[in-house]
């Protein structure tokens, strides 16, 4: 018998975000990362979700956490990959393999920058150039698949 998935959500801030309303703001803005992560939370409770943040620097940290959250039994991945992007194969491997759907998210319009993501075409969807808004623009979407 398969259990049920649980309604928590894995969100994962790849490379560089950390610096998120320092680095480059007048592509990424000023709103810091600990600020984008109180609204996301807020979100969260408001839809009735477990949102679960974290921060890595580290592809192999970002893989790790991604198996660890789909053998747990989450339901889901909203994920900005933001430096693994453009070279993160191996976590391309690890969100082809995995059980709970998975939505990227970028701030910016990475086609616009002539950026492409790699990743993005092991997930269900992309939400991309919508600044903060391109967060919960991906978590509604990623609760809808969810949830049918």
């Amino acid at each position: 018998m398969t259990q049920p998935r649980s309604s928590k959500i894995l969100c994962l801030q790849g490379a560089n975000m950390e610096y998120l309303g320092i680095r480059q703001p007048e592509i990424y803005g000023t709103t810091t990362l600990d600020e984008l992560h109180a609204m996301l939370l807020e979100e969260a409770k408001r839809l009735s979700v477990d949102l679960d943040i974290r921060v890595s620097n580290l592809e192999g940290e970002a893989i790790g956490w991604i198996y660890e959250c789909d053998r747990a039994g989450y339901a889901g991945l909203l994920m900005n990959p933001a430096g693994f992007s453009y070279a993160g194969y191996a976590l391309r491997d690890c969100l082809r393999g995995i059980r709970m759907p998975a939505v990227e998210v970028h701030l910016s319009n990475i086609e616009r920058r002539a950026m492409k993501s790699v990743t993005a075409e092991a997930c269900v969807g992309i939400v991309t150039g919508f600044g903060l808004r391109s967060y919960f623009h991906g978590l509604r979407a990623l609760l809808e698949r969810i949830n049918g």
